[in-house]
């Protein structure tokens, strides 16, 4: 189990496990990227993890992308609720584009679990940002076994630097939507 773990988060060490296993089902991750997210791939991300939301819900909502080079503008909107991920008209988006996009594809997939016991949990991020569905008690598990805060479950938010993610003793997110 480890093995495939350590190809898939270059960044997750076997030694950063506290006990011999973890309660997280590495096999279940849903690569995301951050980066790749930012730079118009919300809807194909979204497209990619549906077979997995909908055993969870009946009928998924769809998304709808807006691209406008010309500003250049990236927004996606989903039940009537729109974000944008960078615009030339919104100040410091561009810059904050991987987390913007981060935070709106969680919140668009956790607005649709909110009847569930399940949640969409983010694990690392940047570049090697995923995803996995999980129970509260899952990700708390996670959180009693994994030894370093950064590889924690957490909810991606627009807080900086750290966006959610839990890092050296500063719980930056809450587990929960």
């Amino acid at each position: 189990m480890f093995s495939g773990l350590l190809k898939m988060l270059p960044t997750f060490r076997k030694d950063n496990v506290k006990d011999t296993e973890s309660p997280l089902n590495y096999d279940d991750l849903i690569s995301l990227d951050a980066e790749t997210l930012a730079e118009e791939g919300i809807a194909g991300a979204y497209q990619r993890l549906l077979p997995e939301l909908k055993k969870h819900i009946r009928n998924p909502a769809q998304i709808y992308e807006y691209i406008d080079s010309e500003i250049p503008e990236y927004k996606v909107s989903c039940n009537g609720e729109e974000f944008t991920i960078y615009s030339a008209e919104v100040p410091g988006s561009e810059e904050e584009s991987w987390a913007r996009a981060t935070y709106s594809l969680f919140v668009i997939v956790n607005a649709q679990l909110c009847d569930s016991e399940i949640t969409f949990f983010a694990i690392d991020a940047d570049n090697n940002l995923s995803g996995m569905f999980l129970t509260e008690q899952e990700a708390m598990a996670a959180r009693n076994i994994i030894k370093s805060e950064a590889d924690w479950p957490y909810i991606p938010t627009l807080d900086a630097p750290f966006y959610g993610q839990y890092h050296e003793g500063k719980s930056a997110g809450c587990m929960s939507q």
